[in-house]
Parts: structure tokens; sequence; C-alpha cells
């Protein structure tokens, strides 16, 4: 053996000062991961469902099932991440998926409906893009130079944004809000037998997962949320930042609003009232601290996916459907005690 690698394996061996290892302390290390721990819920999710519904979950059409209904939600965690980690929340993302469908869908009904050809769908893609847009923009710029805290912007705009919606459509889901392209395509579509939907989810989560972990707008989103007051004194434009992340939250409400229009081909006014509290839960699950600071986009995938597994193990098991939703918001509530309770520990440390 060489002597580099004798000092290698030395190296890797020695006590520190603690009297810890250095293999010891790697090991530790993962182990506190927020990842691999919440990846290790999600396979023990798989198992039990798996041995108590044998035949019945974790099949092909369950993967596929799971996989399309947490595409939106997925989307929409990723814009959350962003958020989350400045210290901000957004608890208007429903609404505003919401009133973004019922603009692009007015749209539609007026430019041919069911038969509306592509340019019309893609006109109304681009309604609601801006719709979302523009809603999460107005937000960030209160929440920014206004100085009002992001839990009553948002929850202002819940209900503003709710509300307009609708008083657009008298509070009724409008006939022929989805194009029969829109549905055929995007709603319905495979590429590789993999759907589209789910397809247009990862290219979301991949481009925007590196743009967080090797950008500057990344680096600035993270510091931001560590201490805003030295990343301004570090020459960070904190407030015109915070708006960017809020307007690319309405985005993706914007583009979720496209997804659900191509699955279900209706606005779904009254069924997005918990969409905040699904997709705060999946963020949070992933490892992102409601504090700040911290946070990852792979995290947020695997939280997506817990609350997804978990609902549609409890049906096939034949669980209450009234019991999904509180096991949604018992898994919320543990996921920020734990989530304190790690702050704490590294606080100490």
């Amino acid at each position: 053996m060489s002597t580099t690698a004798q000092g290698a394996e030395q190296r890797t061996d020695a006590p520190d000062q603690t009297g810890e290892s250095t293999l010891a302390h790697r090991l530790r290390r993962a182990a506190g991961i927020n990842e691999l721990w919440t990846f290790l819920i999600l396979a023990a999710l798989v198992v039990f469902f798996t041995v108590a519904a044998p035949g019945k979950f974790f099949t092909a059409y369950d993967l596929t099932q799971i996989a399309v209904n947490a595409a939106i939600y997925l989307v929409l965690g990723v814009g959350m991440t962003y958020v989350v980690i400045t210290a901000g929340i957004d608890l208007s993302i429903g609404s505003i998926l919401v009133l973004a469908a019922v603009a692009a869908g007015e749209y539609n009904i007026h430019h041919g409906g069911a038969a509306a050809s592509w340019p019309t769908v893609g006109i109304c893609v681009l309604v609601a893009l801006a719709v979302g847009t523009v809603w999460g923009t107005l937000q960030g710029t209160l929440i920014a130079t206004g100085k009002v805290p992001p839990l009553i912007v948002t929850l202002g705009g819940l209900g503003a944004a709710l509300g307009l919606a609708e008083l657009a459509t008298g509070g009724q889901d409008p006939a022929g809000a989805a194009a029969a392209n829109l549905q055929n395509t995007l709603g319905y579509g495979k590429l590789f037998g993999i759907p589209w939907l789910v397809v247009l989810a990862v290219a979301v989560t991949v481009v925007l997962g590196l743009v967080l972990g090797g950008t500057r707008f990344g680096n600035y989103t993270l510091a931001i949320g560590s201490n805003p007051a030295a990343a301004q004194r570090a020459g960070i434009r904190v407030g015109r930042h915070l708006v960017k992340v809020y307007a690319l939250m309405g985005l993706l409400s914007g583009l979720g609003a496209v997804m659900w229009l191509a699955s279900y081909g209706t606005t779904s006014i009254a069924g997005h009232s918990t969409d905040n509290l699904k997709v705060i839960t999946a963020v949070v699950l992933g490892g992102t601290s409601l504090f700040g600071g911290r946070g990852s986009v792979p995290g947020t995938v695997i939280g997506v996916f817990i609350p997804a597994v978990l609902t549609t193990g409890l049906i096939v098991i034949g669980v209450q459907q009234y019991w999904q939703d509180v096991a949604v918001g018992v898994v919320l509530v543990a996921a920020v005690f734990v989530d304190q309770m790690r702050r704490k520990t590294r606080e100490r440390t």
C-alpha cells in the first residue's frame, strides 16, 4: 500500500477531537440528510400498503395514477419550495390556479369551446400563465415593498382570486372550458408510455432543481431565507428577488391551471380549497424549513409522493375519504414538529 493510500485510510478512521472517527461522523451526517429520512418514510408507506393489499397496490396502474395525480402538485410544490426557502408562504395557490383556469376557460368558450383550434389552445395557455404570473407579482410586490407579512397577503389573495373567479362564472364551472385538442394531447396523451402530464412535471422539476442548486438565482433565494439583512448588505436586492420568487409561484400556478384543464376538462372552482395544505405538507415533508434558508427540490419530489401514496393506499384498503384529509393534516403537523426539533438540535450544536 502506498504512503498516500495509508494516509487516506488513517484519515478516514482517525478519531476527531470529540473521539468520533471521521467514518462514523460521515455516517451520522448521512443519517441526518432530510431527503434520506423522507425517502425512508415513503418506502415504508409503499411496503405497508403493498402488504396490506397484496395484488391491489403498487401495480403498474396504481403507479401511473399516483404519478398523474401528483404531477400538478409537484409543479406547485417546486414553486412553493422557493417561497418557503425565503421564509415566506403562499396560501393562495389553489385560488390562483382556479382564477387562471377560469380566465383561460372563458377565452376558450368564446373561441370554439371543445372544438377550439390549436392557435386558440396556445392563447389559452398564455392567458393562464399570464394571469398566474401577474397575480404572483402583485402579491410579491405587496410583500417586498409594502412590508406586509406573506401570510396576510396570500390569505387575502386566496379570497380575492377565488372571488373574482366566482364573479366571472356565477360560481358555476362553465361548460367547454377545455379544448379537445388540449385534453387529448396533454391530458390523455403519452410519450413512450409516460403521460405527458408527468413528462411536463418532471421537466419543470429538473429545470428549477438545477436553478436552485446551481445558479445565482438559487443562491440568492437561499441567502435571503437564511439572513435577509446579511443578504442585503452583500448587495442582493432582497425586495426585487422576493417579487421574482412570488411571480415564479404564480407562473407555476398558471401552469397548474393548464394541466388541470387538460386532465379534467373543467375549472373545478370548488375543488382546490386544500391545494395549499397538500403542497405545503409536501414541501415541509421534503425537508424545506418553514424558518427559511434550507430546502431542496429533490426533497420536495419525495414529499409530494408521500401524501399521494398515502391517499391512494387508504383508498385501496377501504378507508373513508374523510379520514384521508385527517391523515394529511396529521402528517403536516408531524412534519413541522420534526422540523422544529431538527432546528433546535442544530442550534445546540
